[in-house]
């Protein structure tokens, strides 16, 4: 199982990035599929979780600004972030688990003005 995540950078607080993330080595539309992201000197935390039926899940601190969503014909994941703020620097991973917990390289945001 591979990941690949791309679309991070640098933003100004209030504004948006999309980040993608794409998967092979697996059947990708029976697995649930994550975003985790660690900010410096922080643990690694869960961000969101989208099912294979499509649920969806958010940690608190995102609710509301983030989005995750799947293209199961283009084996990619996404994270929309919209109003972004500093403490959303982090370097974002995704995350998919079969048989055990398979992790991409990060792609790293930096919300700063």
């Amino acid at each position: 199982v591979q990941l690949q995540a791309s679309g991070g950078g640098l933003a100004q607080p209030g504004e948006s990035l999309r980040l993608s993330c794409t998967a092979s080595g697996l059947i990708f539309s029976i697995n649930a599929m994550n975003w985790y992201r660690q900010a410096p000197g922080k643990q690694r935390e869960l961000v969101a979780t989208i099912t294979s039926g499509g649920y969806t899940n958010y940690a608190d601190s995102v609710k509301g600004r983030f989005t995750i969503s799947r293209d199961n014909a283009k084996n990619t994941i996404y994270l929309q972030m919209n109003s972004l703020k500093p403490e959303d620097t982090a370097v974002y991973f995704c995350n998919v688990w079969v048989h055990q917990s398979y992790w991409g390289k990060g792609t790293l945001v930096t919300v700063s003005s």
